[in-house]
């Protein structure tokens, strides 16, 4: 995607996911009744078939038909109508970035663990990698998806009819993640994940002192609602969005492939874990999810690094000499005191030997002068 709207194209598949949830919930009113509540299941085939009609309509990848032939005249007609260019020159610089992009994951054919090993083994590459798994664990750990999974049981006892809370929060999410499409190229990603995991922290808290009693039930569905829009602001799209800004053609791949499977690995964690929770710690089942938030929180503001407008090539030059900085500053100012001290001593010596060798004839000039009289002598 064009850098301008990288965030934004990035962000576009999230916010399908979002509007897919809230139409899942209005589909609820009408068949949530025990004898009604299976026809849901007919929803899934339908929008299969429809996804079939509509796949004449897609187009192919532009990558991957200049992978199977760099000539591709089809691949440049698609490339020229979503870019929207008018010239040739224009279609074939774009055409040498994806040639560019498919040789440099093709450069190396070495297995995942390999390439995954070479990336933990410089340090400019691993702590991009380690922030990326930090931003996967944090989007799931902050128990977003136990909202979304058990909003109906949360919401009992809150107001009348819990099925009417789980849709309004779905209904804000569509919103929220909507306006995140025009925010999301004008705020940097460590920004928006700072604003989204203090807010998420602040909203949890909120929640767990309204359970508690603190607050009337009311503030509970708006503290959830907060809670989701500040997710939607961050840790929504910005951990998928991220990991393709952070890594070059080499090791995008591999870096996607462990995130993913690193995300869907704790959001299997968080719905098995959080009916126990709810059940153990009651008013403080959400506890756990504050303490990971305010870690996301500290991460974030400490090492998460920047990736807006910069190329993972320049981000791990970046990365590289914020790393080399605490070697070259945290030197010892006495000891580099007394080396050049010694140096001096030792350059004073030298000179005061050559000194007295010059005085005595006996310094080495590096050639032998030419004598009077000297019959070896060249003629001049």
């Amino acid at each position: 995607a064009p850098p301008s709207l990288r965030g934004m194209l990035g962000t576009v598949t999230q916010f399908a996911l979002v509007v897919g949830i809230l139409v899942a919930d209005l589909f609820a009113f009408p068949f949530a009744e025990e004898g009604k509540w299976r026809f849901l299941f007919a929803v899934t085939p339908v929008v299969a078939i429809g996804q079939l009609l509509m796949s004449p309509f897609l187009l192919e990848s532009p990558r991957w038909l200049l992978g199977r032939d760099p000539k591709s005249l089809k691949a440049r007609y698609i490339i020229k109508s979503l870019r929207g260019l008018r010239y040739d020159h224009e279609v074939e610089t774009e055409v040498g970035h994806f040639m560019m992009g498919g040789a440099a994951q093709q450069q190396e054919q070495a297995s995942q663990m390999a390439v995954l090993g070479e990336m933990m083994s410089k340090k400019e590459t691993r702590i991009l990698l380690i922030s990326s798994l930090v931003l996967q664990m944090g989007q799931q750990f902050s128990g977003i998806n136990a909202v979304f999974y058990y909003s109906t049981s949360f919401f009992e006892g809150v107001i009348d009819n819990p099925l009417v809370g789980t849709t309004i929060v779905g209904a804000v999410n569509v919103l929220a993640t909507y306006a995140v499409l025009f925010l999301m190229d004008r705020c940097g990603r460590r920004t928006l994940i700072v604003w989204s995991s203090a807010g998420m922290f602040v909203s949890s808290v909120v929640i767990v002192l309204t359970l508690l009693g603190y607050f009337e039930n009311m503030v509970a569905l708006l503290a959830v609602n907060a809670y989701v829009i500040f997710f939607e602001f961050g840790l929504g799209p910005i951990p998928w969005l991220i990991v393709a800004e952070m890594f070059n053609g080499k090791y995008v791949a591999v870096a996607m492939s462990v995130s993913s499977q690193l995300n869907w690995a704790c959001n299997f964690v968080v719905g098995l874990v959080f009916p126990y929770m709810n059940q153990y710690l009651g008013p403080y089942s959400f506890g756990p999810f504050a303490v990971v938030l305010l870690g996301v929180l500290m991460f974030s503001l400490t090492i998460l690094p920047e990736t807006q407008g910069s190329t993972p090539e320049e981000l791990a030059q970046q990365m590289s000499r914020s790393l080399s900085q605490n070697v070259v500053y945290t030197s010892n100012a006495d000891a580099s005191n007394q080396i050049d001290q010694e140096w001096r001593k030792a350059m004073e010596q030298l000179q005061q030997e050559e000194e007295k060798e010059r005085q005595a004839g006996t310094y080495d000039y590096g050639f032998q002068p030419i004598q009077q009289g000297d019959d070896d002598a060249p003629a001049i």
